[in-house]
């Protein structure tokens, strides 16, 4: 079970004590999971008990043991717990078998990984004054919001700026607007879209302008163009082209990606691969906490975290076998996890509006 199903399940709960009368609050229109901090109790933590206490007019524990009852049950649910005075604490059931459905999710949905239609009830429109952060920021606020099912379009305080394009920019319209507008102001780039291109070229450029929150300024300095460790950027594009040169490597040696079944001894779910599949666990939550909160940066950095532990993963366990050694299970699951983890990556850094090359 991943985070957003559980998320799922646990709304779904609420919605059935609703309706079978055993909690009388409207039901909110989602439910946030989050993972145990250090220390807690299970793998994942709710409040939303708490939140459901007042407008139920119950306790919040009361309310925490209603929802238990109906989620304890739940495939892929191992135990609920109340903590506090009043959170909810999931431990799931069959980690690897967690794992396989991530895997899965990500090979079926591919670069899509990871959106939804959480906000298919919105329609926005941004508008943005005639400066290159604010037209880039603007862009991925849309692209982020559009992948979770909202709608709308782009404004611009006057005639965009040709260079745009260049950067992957449009504009819907121009000038002054008679309707409600969210406006999208960054601390400006203090350059052009013309000068950032000839200096960083489109993806260095995009990237420098989305990397960092609206309030700071970007670095958009030649430190973007650095092929090595100390750029997050080439970092990243690195671990994805990494990641799609170990399937032409596994080709060349006859096997593909497997994720092995759960329960399997020995098992081939390497410890050292944990915190990239709780990353890649985590991406659906990520991409509608970045449209929610207008933060592209928010996917940037998810993007580094995932590359980083790609990396960790890689040396710790190569997913292609050594000299004469045969491929097995454990090769064909971690094979599978970089696949997935390539794939994560492709997908956000496309969001972002970066391209994702296979070789580097």
């Amino acid at each position: 079970m991943t985070p957003a199903e559980l998320s799922r399940t646990v709304l779904h709960a609420v919605r059935r004590a609703v309706d079978e009368d055993a909690l009388r609050a409207p039901v909110p229109a989602r439910v946030r999971v989050e993972r145990t901090r250090p220390g807690g109790s299970g793998d994942y933590a709710c409040a939303v008990a708490l939140q459901l206490a007042g407008p139920a007019a119950l306790p919040a524990l009361e309310v925490a043991r209603i929802l238990r009852e109906r989620v304890a049950a739940e495939p892929g649910v191992g135990r609920v717990e109340i903590t506090g005075p009043g959170f909810l604490s999931f431990t799931l059931d069959a980690p690897a078998e967690s794992d396989r459905a991530v895997l899965a999710a990500v090979r079926e949905q591919g670069l899509a990984y990871g959106h939804g239609d959480a906000l298919r009830d919105e329609i926005h429109q941004f508008h943005h004054a005639r400066e290159v952060r604010a037209a880039v920021t603007a862009q991925a606020v849309f692209r982020l919001l559009v992948a979770q099912g909202a709608r709308g379009r782009t404004t611009c305080e006057q005639a965009p700026d040709p260079d745009w394009v260049r950067l992957g920019v449009t504009v819907d319209a121009y000038g002054t607007l008679p309707v409600p507008l969210t406006e999208i102001r960054p601390v400006p780039a203090g350059a052009t879209a013309g000068e950032l291109l000839e200096r960083l070229g489109p993806d260095a450029a995009r990237w420098g302008l989305l990397r960092a929150t609206g309030h700071d300024r970007a670095a958009l300095g030649p430190e973007l163009l650095v092929q090595g460790e100390a750029n997050p950027l080439f970092r990243v594009r690195y671990a994805h082209a990494r990641a799609r040169a170990l399937t032409r490597g596994a080709a060349l040696l006859g096997f593909t990606a497997e994720a092995a079944p759960y329960g399997e001894s020995p098992t081939p779910y390497d410890a050292a691969a944990r915190p990239l599949l709780d990353l890649m666990a985590d991406h659906p939550g990520v991409l509608l906490a970045g449209a929610r909160h207008r933060a592209p940066d928010r996917v940037a950095r998810q993007l580094e975290a995932v590359a980083h532990a790609f990396f960790d993963f890689h040396d710790s366990c190569p997913p292609l076998p050594a000299g004469d050694e045969k491929p097995s299970a454990a090769h064909r699951t971690r094979l599978a996890i970089a696949e997935a983890a390539g794939t994560v990556l492709a997908g956000g850094l496309s969001l972002l509006g970066i391209r994702a090359p296979e070789h580097l």
